[in-house]
């Protein structure tokens, strides 16, 4: 497996078939004796700003904690051992309604657009 190729910017599906978000990282655990494995793969704009480098993260992560506090700072983890499939997309056995990967939708929805008339 390519697992860069393969794995980063592919669409998550949950267990529902609900699109919760793309693969925005990977976390390896690495043991010395031991092969690396994968442990999680990260979805959220904070794991993909640690992609793109300091000078982008930095502004993301102070938007973030000025949004959602320094809680929303962290990105989405899920673990490895959820990942059910990766063909076209990722499916993973997880629910997102028991996860707080769309609470940003959620906050989006409440704060701003309900404030919007004819919203």
């Amino acid at each position: 497996m390519e697992l860069i190729r393969d794995l980063l910017d592919k669409q998550v599906i949950d267990r529902e078939k609900t699109r919760i978000g793309k693969v925005d990282g990977i976390v390896m655990l690495v043991r010395p004796g031991r092969q690396p494995r994968i442990a999680f793969i990260e979805l959220g704009a904070i794991s993909l700003a640690r992609r793109l480098g300091r000078p982008i993260e930095r502004p993301v992560i102070r938007i973030w904690r000025w949004l959602g506090g320094a809680k929303s700072c962290e990105p989405h983890r899920i673990p490895w051992s959820k990942v059910r499939d990766i063909g076209v997309d990722v499916d993973v056995d997880v629910d997102v309604r028991e996860t707080r990967i769309l609470a940003w939708q959620d906050w989006l929805r409440d704060k701003i657009i309900r404030h919007i008339p004819g919203a």
